[in-house]
């Protein structure tokens, strides 16, 4: 059977649709030339991981069967495994999925020096100062090798130190952090593996209990044997799209505290509904105190499963306008992103999408409804033709709104690479906030030479890794290098950053939301977490800008169960601890939803 992958079809009403919603949002563009704003000045991003040794090059383990997991991977995690107060980054690798063949068959061979297997490198920010990676992969116990996809963090058994959730092509891995600088794999005790193909997963606390429970997204039936032929529309062999094999369900486990989890896909109602699952985030989109979880699905219909607060959930991805694009169509989606791009107090989700179908913007109204707003915003001529997976909110300036940042690269032969080795590349993006509704603009150009390059980007994590008040981006690319965006961008705008402690009677901080209190101005809300974007796992510390604020009124954080605290005094540019019951209580509901 041959196929390949394509924009999902509606006819040809829906290619005319698609084009004068391109059309229009051009004329609207030239029109505001004249009175656009000129490039925000001093914004820089330095790709620094040869200098700071983090050297890590993907393989696929191509050897000319075009096996789809070669193409769709892999993600990375920042998590600070050691408790040093650096971030830590680990990275997923291929390996030779045809058991016939040996690395020399490889149709990309890997560079010298190169080392099979995730690997995970240690900060030596603390004490040393200087932003410089070891590789610590053997001497902590993450030896395994296996044909990776994404990471997910979380401190699933109340420890005080974040454990790591592997996902694969093939088992699924779970790392307990032993809380002395090593792991321990205890994916069989804690019966949280899953043999088939699975993708993006997320820890969250969805039954509000304490406990950190485990979603994991699940992409399609593909096995090597079953390896499907298909081609370009000129006839050379290229990958599949997902639509010529079936999906396979998500899974949700449930932590019941004893170290193990037990599988509720089909009592939690996550098993009604499933798609080809690649993206996942998780956050209370209706504020109603319970956690939600939004699937991005390749070809299918978005599912937004809403917690009932029963421990189950129903999907309502269709009802609440979060299901397709505002014509009507499924697209690819790929990434997630969940957070408050508009600073009205409630998450707006953002889908990354394939090449001439354009990145995805549902804006929330508060209450868990939302509408496509792309157009609005002015996101869909940037992305139209770029095939979008790792993404972010992020303030990258430290003005006050939530900017974007998109890692790219096709998932077949781009017509214009034809004859190249590699024929998938494409450039990240970044887009600027404007905010006050002003919509977004590009500003890839003026971002320095690191955002000029090409390469096949999957994975996308944000953090502040050298603890200077801005956030930086580690990028995956498929059969290639990681990068390490350092985030250099010239702002003399104020910031603040959040660190969570539990308590012992409530240690789990996942899910929390955090507000800065501004004079005489909205709140600020954001969340913590570590899930989103595609393949990988953020820094779960929380992050304002500022912009020209002097001082706060308060932080306010809204713990999971609902209990709320204030701090005051709090001193701007510098990075906050903030233990449960050591704040003020702070029982005004209607402020806490920044009304």
């Amino acid at each position: 059977m041959e196929g390949k992958r394509h924009s999902p079809g509606f006819g040809w009403l829906t290619n005319i649709f698609l084009i004068l919603l391109v059309l229009c949002h051009l004329l609207f563009a030239f029109s505001q030339l004249a009175f656009s704003q000129p490039p925000s000045p001093g914004i820089l991003f330095r790709d620094v991981a040869a200098e700071t040794n983090l050297s890590f090059h993907h393989f696929t383990g191509a050897t000319g069967q075009f096996f789809m997991p070669e193409i769709m991977g892999a993600g990375c995690a920042l998590f600070d495994y050691d408790g040093d107060g650096d971030l830590d980054a680990f990275l997923l690798q291929g390996t030779i999925l045809d058991e016939t063949k040996r690395l020399g068959d490889a149709r990309f061979p890997p560079p010298p020096g190169w080392k099979p297997g995730h690997r995970l490198f240690r900060n030596e920010l603390i004490p040393s100062k200087k932003l410089r990676f070891t590789d610590v992969t053997e001497q902590v116990g993450m030896g395994r090798t296996s044909y990776g996809m994404g990471a997910a963090v979380g401190d699933y058994d109340n420890d005080g130190d974040p454990d790591l959730y592997v996902t694969n092509f093939g088992p699924n891995i779970l790392y307990r952090n032993n809380g002395d600088g090593t792991f321990a794999d205890v994916t069989r005790e804690a019966n949280v593996d899953d043999p088939r193909w699975s993708m993006s997963a997320a820890f969250l606390d969805y039954d509000r209990d304490g406990r950190l429970d485990l979603f994991v997204a699940n992409y399609i039936d593909f096995t090597s044997k079953g390896n499907k032929k298909c081609r370009t529309p000129t006839g050379e062999p290229d990958y599949c799209a997902p639509n010529v094999y079936r999906p396979i369900p998500s899974r949700l486990f449930h932590n019941d505290g004893s170290g193990q989890f037990i599988d509720v896909t089909q009592a939690s109602g996550i098993g009604s509904a499933f798609g080809p699952g690649l993206g996942v985030t998780c956050a209370d989109f209706n504020n109603d105190g319970f956690v939600d979880i939004y699937v991005a699905n390749d070809g299918a219909a978005n599912l937004l499963w809403m917690n009932k607060g029963d421990g189950t959930f129903e999907e309502s991805g269709l009802l609440a306008g979060a299901a397709y694009a505002m014509d009507g169509a499924a697209r690819a989606g790929m990434g997630v992103a969940a957070g408050d791009f508009d600073n009205d107090a409630d998450e707006d989700i953002l889908v990354t999408n394939l090449t001439k179908q354009g990145s995805t913007l549902y804006r929330n109204n508060g209450r868990g409804s939302f509408d496509d707003a792309t157009l609005q915003f002015n996101l869909v001529q940037p992305s139209f033709l770029s095939t979008g997976f790792g993404v972010g909110w992020f303030d990258y300036d430290n003005d006050g709104w939530l900017d974007l940042f998109a890692a790219n690269g096709a998932v077949t032969l781009l017509p214009e690479q034809r004859g190249t080795p590699y024929p998938f590349r494409q450039r990240n993006q970044i887009l600027h906030n404007e905010g006050d509704g002003k919509g977004f603009r590009e500003a890839t150009n003026a971002a320095g030479p690191a955002l000029q390059l090409s390469g096949v980007s999957r994975g996308a994590a944000f953090g502040d890794i050298d603890n200077d008040g801005r956030i930086d981006i580690l990028v995956t690319n498929n059969n290639g290098p990681a990068r390490l965006l350092l985030n250099e961008t010239d702002s003399r705008f104020n910031w603040l950053q959040v660190r969570l402690e539990g308590s012992r009677e409530h240690p789990n901080v996942i899910g929390a939301r955090v507000s800065a209190l501004r004079k005489n101005r909205k709140p600020l809300w954001r969340r913590t977490h570590t899930d989103g974007s595609y393949l990988s796992a953020s820094d779960q510390r929380v992050h304002f800008g500022l912009g020209p604020e002097t001082g706060l009124e308060g932080v306010v954080v809204v713990w999971p169960g609902g209990e709320k605290e204030i701090w005051t005094n709090i001193q701007l540019r510098t990075l906050v601890t903030l233990r449960r019951n050591s704040g003020k209580p702070w029982p005004n509901v209607a402020q806490s939803r920044g009304q």
